[in-house]
């Protein structure tokens, strides 16, 4: 808190600044270190719109913690921490008609010392402080009406359930009924989703999750690095340096020997739209389409494509959207790339959302400036998931790879530069597609241009 009225909020050497108050707004927010009820600021005085106004603020940094406390002695029942910046706790209204049970991605883990329910579908996560929730939620495994609950559980735990049924960690089945099981929560595309596949894209990624992601060296106070190289196995050895020919008769070899990352990009001598339209021709265009028998007795007709790269069962499921900075020709935006006309579609996305997708990719490549052109490859997982089953998002995840190595190497033959990056946000894309996260997401990311020459030193 400063003297001259601004309040920052500090984590390490990072910081926020939240604004400037007054001082019996300063004086209020000095309570938010124990707790603050939301109830104290819902009026429309000047001091209670003041710390609303702050409140929000921190919770968009991701700073804030929702504490549901019993009234008889002060203890957490339950601790809300958020995991998307826009998150706030909200009811859902339950009557005692009403019949709810847990999601089918709901899952209770141990974390430290603590309980944590949790779900890749929910905007929070949910720490439990009393065990006698975790037998309620246990219940909850079978649709249960409301009415019907422990009248004594049910006393202390209505808030939460309405929490928790906004959160979609409960679901609210219809009144035509329904067993709770796969096809009662979400739509169509939501049932093609195993759970440990849904887990893993959400907390393997940024945007739905308040984990560190990245290179947070979380362990090596713990493990010492493993070496660069195996140690090799004991036992005889054949040499196979003696038959390998040292003049190789292609260019292969030398192709993938020059391939590297490239983060750093020549801006006054940007990628043009003729050379991005050949990387594109190169790797991912639609070479044909065919159609296959249906693969059982009354089953679907299915069409496939072929493409430069392999993809699992011939699925193809991945798409290109390319966030386009700096293209000699081409205009700046985001695109997504027709594979099957070989064209670009223009995507309304907005100059703020732009600059937070190129500035994250800048980040996480540690790069001096933001790539030309960044391609987010994105996945229509019901492509997959429709026809496998518990591999379906590995499989995924394994074509990214493959798409990636065609990626550097298009760009090594054509003397462009490239990068892939380990990180995307899935939360910002679907704001910028307005397409559901589970519907069609990124899985990857790659950034292309023209590296910069270094410096010759005369």
């Amino acid at each position: 808190m400063q003297p001259d009225g601004n309040i920052a909020a500090t984590f390490g050497d990072y910081s926020v600044n939240l604004g400037q108050f007054s001082a019996a707004a300063m004086d209020r927010a000095r309570h938010l270190g124990t707790g603050l009820p939301i109830a104290s600021f819902a009026g429309k005085s000047i001091l209670a719109r003041e710390i609303d106004a702050l409140v929000h603020r921190l919770a968009r940094q991701g700073l804030l913690e929702y504490r549901l406390s019993s009234p008889r002695d002060e203890r957490d029942l339950m601790v809300i921490e958020p995991q998307v910046p826009d998150y706030w706790p909200r009811r859902a209204k339950l009557g005692s008609r009403d019949t709810v049970v847990l999601s089918r991605f709901a899952y209770l883990r141990r974390r430290g010392n603590e309980m944590v329910l949790e779900s890749p579908r929910a905007g929070a996560l949910f720490r439990i402080g009393d065990p006698a929730i975790a037998a309620t939620l246990a219940a909850l495994s079978q649709p249960q009406q409301i009415g019907k609950l422990d009248r004594k559980a049910l006393s202390s735990n209505l808030l939460l359930l309405e929490l928790l049924l906004e959160s979609g960690v409960l679901l609210k089945l219809d009144a035509k009924g329904g067993d709770g099981l796969r096809v009662d929560e979400g739509d169509g595309n939501l049932v093609l989703w195993d759970f440990h596949d849904l887990v893993f894209h959400t907390r393997s990624t940024e945007g739905r999750q308040a984990n560190p992601v990245g290179a947070a060296f979380s362990y090596a106070s713990v493990v010492p690095p493993l070496p660069a190289v195996r140690p090799p196995w004991p036992g005889s050895k054949i040499d196979l340096r003696t038959f390998s020919s040292s003049e190789p008769n292609s260019l292969f070899p030398k192709l993938l020997h020059e391939r590297h990352s490239t983060r750093d990009f020549d801006d006054k001598h940007p990628v043009t739209l003729h050379e991005l339209a050949q990387f594109l021709d190169t790797t991912a265009r639609v070479v044909s389409e065919w159609k296959s028998e249906p693969y059982f007795d009354g089953g679907p007709e299915v069409t496939y494509s072929t493409r430069p790269y392999p993809s699992a069962g011939s699925a193809y499921e991945l798409e290109l959207y390319l966030a386009v900075s700096n293209c000699d020709g081409l205009a700046r935006g985001l695109y997504h790339y027709d594979a099957g006309g070989h064209a670009l579609v223009a995507i309304g996305a907005s100059a703020q959302q732009l600059q937070a997708l190129s500035v994250a990719a800048q980040f996480a490549m540690d790069a001096p400036g933001e790539p030309q052109i960044l391609i987010t490859i994105a996945a229509r997982f019901g492509r997959v998931s429709w026809k496998y089953s518990s591999i379906a998002y590995a499989l995924i995840l394994k074509n990214v790879g493959s798409l990636i190595q065609t990626f550097y190497l298009a760009a090594t033959d054509m003397g462009l530069g490239g990068c892939a990056i380990g990180t995307t946000d899935i939360d910002l894309f679907a704001k910028m597609t307005e397409l559901e996260l589970h519907i069609e997401g990124p899985v990857g990311q790659f950034a292309l241009g023209r590296g910069r020459k270094p410096d010759v030193q005369g």
